[in-house]
């Protein structure tokens, strides 16, 4: 250690670019590092998702949901629990795996029995989808599509045809199927009763005429055609022309007893915002994205999106959590940068000399920077937890420096020549100093044993702290004694011309009572010195009736543990994000039209308690018509009867607005 103060020393050139570089690549981490409030957190999970519509939820928990999950216990490894939900027509199963397990190959496990099982499952039924969920990959944004002359369907439609495959080119951003409003046969039920016939031999008739097979290329003379079948119609008017039955010499068609229309299917879900049917988009990022960056691709694909949708479609960002975590990140560095100041301060009165309190400065960022550069390379993003972590150190990185400068100051009293005095100085503090800093370092490494949620959030914390701490031991033998060579060295050459005289060994040194710091630190270290006279007198009388203190101090200790009963208990601390997310639940069979005007009447009412609060208040009806979106975005809802609200506030209205719907309720 000591090699590194003289080599500092003898190449200062080599750490001050080194100082240099870290500045340059300190920002330039900062600017390409991803940024979120939280951590990532890979828990691995697993989503199975089938869908078989119209079946009842009772038959698909029996014949769908129980059947792959015997099956998937007896053949999968590393399970840790599985959680399944069976709605109306689709099934959920959410696979949780022990921590460790090589995910990859439990997936091609459960991707191989889910194909074995489709055999005993109801018939025709698709294979499922699978997907890898994980608790950081969130919704981030919400996309409003509407329209004054388009229908919800055609809304729907545009979305999920041109809008959706645009924005899913954003890097980072995963998209479920949108929310709210494709060729529909109605059925005519005494027509097919007068004709004997019944839905399932439509079903059988359109399955066996429309079809898609290769009917390859034909050779004619010297032309080479390709060949079209007649099997696949290209109008809507051509499904009326299939023949269904055929009776005698005349044959039953489709129009005979349906009617064929471009039109969307039987609606089961529902999307409104101020009683208007709406389309919205609910956009999520990756695991290993930046909310920051994936917000911004989508309001710079707003316009592209508008250009390739027809005249009179209007698309907005209704919420987006780029504010939130843009609010959070700046609340944490302005308290970390608070912190620098007054720690500086604080080292400007009991040194006395801004000198040292550069050095002490140029300490504090570098050792951030460092600590986010190393950050970076292990994979961590800038998030609430990193930054608090670097926040806490920073009241402990000035204590190398600080340490370094106040016995090179020491060292120079003594008389010695500058270079001397910091050599000197180094090799008397190196073994406190080291110990001191591997001391408040190991006390974090019990954080990188935790597992589950807490391991992924603590560990990058104490990552951020020892990475800190133990860049600024480098900087304190390295960085620090080359500023001390040149910044003191004028301060230093003052020394030697000024005479000394006896002073009071915590008293203000007098050849520096010209300057104005050195002046208040006098007058500082003055008062200091009356607190300190106080404090021993009362350590004296302390010492002298100790019983009474340990007994005292006992009590209190005792007593404050009694304050645990009245705590609240809570995973996260309370977050203020200006959204309240309501659920509501008509009576069980509501029809999705008839929730649809009760959730309309609830938004109306809420508007009315919460008058010019109130910005925005979305409500989502029904089921989503993609079943998977259950999985990325889990809810409540169970059926039509079932609505989520999502109150979107103005600034500084949810505590009235909290306060109101409480009463209400």
């Amino acid at each position: 250690m000591n090699q590194l103060v003289l080599i500092a020393l003898r190449r200062p050139y080599t750490f001050v670019v080194m100082s240099i570089l870290i500045v340059l690549f300190g920002g330039l981490t900062i600017q390409h590092m991803p940024t979120d409030v939280f951590p990532n957190i890979t828990i691995p999970v697993t989503s199975v998702v089938w869908t078989y519509a119209g079946l009842l939820p009772q038959q698909v928990e029996g014949r769908i949901t129980y059947m792959f999950e015997r099956s998937l216990t007896s053949t999968v490894e590393g399970i840790k629990y599985i959680h399944s939900h069976s709605y109306f027509g689709s099934s959920i199963i959410n696979i949780s795996l022990q921590d460790g397990v090589d995910v990859g190959r439990a997936e091609a496990d459960i991707v191989a029995i889910a194909q074995t099982v489709v055999k005993a499952l109801p018939p025709d039924i698709s294979p499922p989808k699978i997907m890898r969920l994980s608790p950081s990959s969130i919704p981030v944004a919400m996309l409003e599509i509407s329209s004054d002359e388009m229908t919800p369907a055609e809304l729907y439609n545009l979305t999920y045809r041109r809008i959706r495959p645009l924005m899913v080119t954003v890097p980072g951003i995963v998209l479920p199927h949108p929310y709210g409003g494709q060729v529909m046969v109605n059925l005519d039920q005494q027509k097919l009763l007068a004709r004997h016939l019944t839905p399932v031999d439509i079903h059988d008739v359109l399955m066996k005429q429309y079809l898609v097979r290769p009917s390859g290329d034909i050779k004619i003379g010297p032309t080479d055609w390709i060949v079209m079948t007649n099997a696949s119609p290209l109008k809507i008017e051509d499904f009326t022309d299939m023949p269904i039955k055929r009776e005698g010499n005349a044959f039953v068609y489709l129009r005979d007893v349906a009617t064929v229309q471009l039109m969307g299917r039987v609606q089961q879900n529902i999307v409104l915002k101020g009683g208007k049917q709406i389309v919205i988009l609910v956009a999520m990022k990756s695991t290993e994205a930046s909310t920051l960056d994936v917000v911004d691709g989508i309001k710079n694909m707003i316009p592209l999106a508008e250009q390739v949708s027809p005249k009179g479609v209007k698309i907005r960002l209704l919420d987006d959590a780029s504010t939130f975590v843009k609010d959070s990140i700046s609340d944490v560095v302005h308290e970390m940068a608070v912190a620098g100041v007054l720690v500086g301060l604080i080292v400007l009165l009991l040194l006395g000399s801004w000198r040292a309190t550069v050095i002490v400065w140029v300490s504090i960022p570098l050792s951030i920077l460092t600590a986010i550069i190393g950050l970076h390379w292990l994979g961590e993003t800038i998030n609430v937890m990193t930054l608090g972590g670097l926040a806490l150190a920073v009241g402990i990185l000035v204590d190398d420096a600080t340490v370094m400068i106040e016995n090179i100051d020491r060292h120079l009293e003594m008389g010695k020549e500058l270079e001397q005095a910091i050599i000197d100085a180094a090799n008397q503090i190196v073994v406190p100093t080291l110990v001191a800093t591997l001391c408040i370092a190991i006390v974090w490494f019990p954080l990188f044993v935790l597992s589950g949620v807490s391991g992924y959030l603590f560990r990058p914390m104490a990552e951020a702290v020892i990475i800190a701490m133990l860049a600024s031991f480098i900087l304190s033998r390295t960085l620090v004694p080359t500023m001390a060579k040149y910044i003191m060295k004028n301060h230093h050459e003052h020394d030697h011309q000024t005479p000394r005289r006896p002073q009071h060994p915590r008293q203000a040194r007098p050849e520096r009572l010209g300057n104005f710091f050195v002046r208040f630190q006098q007058g500082f270290q003055q008062r200091f010195d009356q607190l300190l006279d106080r404090y021993g007198a009362l350590l004296e009388q302390s010492i002298a009736h100790r019983r009474a203190v340990i007994t005292l101090s006992l009590v209190v200790a005792l007593c404050s543990m009694g304050l645990y009963v009245f705590l609240g208990r809570d995973y996260f601390p309370e977050i203020r994000s200006g959204v309240i997310q309501m659920h509501m639940r008509a009576p069980l069979g509501t029809r999705i039209e008839m929730s649809a005007r009760i959730a309309t009447l609830v938004s109306n009412s809420i508007e009315e308690l919460l008058p010019d609060q109130v910005e925005n208040i979305v409500s989502n009806c029904g089921l989503p018509v993609g079943a998977h979106n259950l999985a990325f975005i889990p809810t409540p809802t169970i059926g039509p009867q079932d609505c989520d609200l999502t109150i979107l506030l103005l600034i500084g209205s949810l505590n009235s607005a909290w306060c109101a719907i409480l009463l209400a309720c």
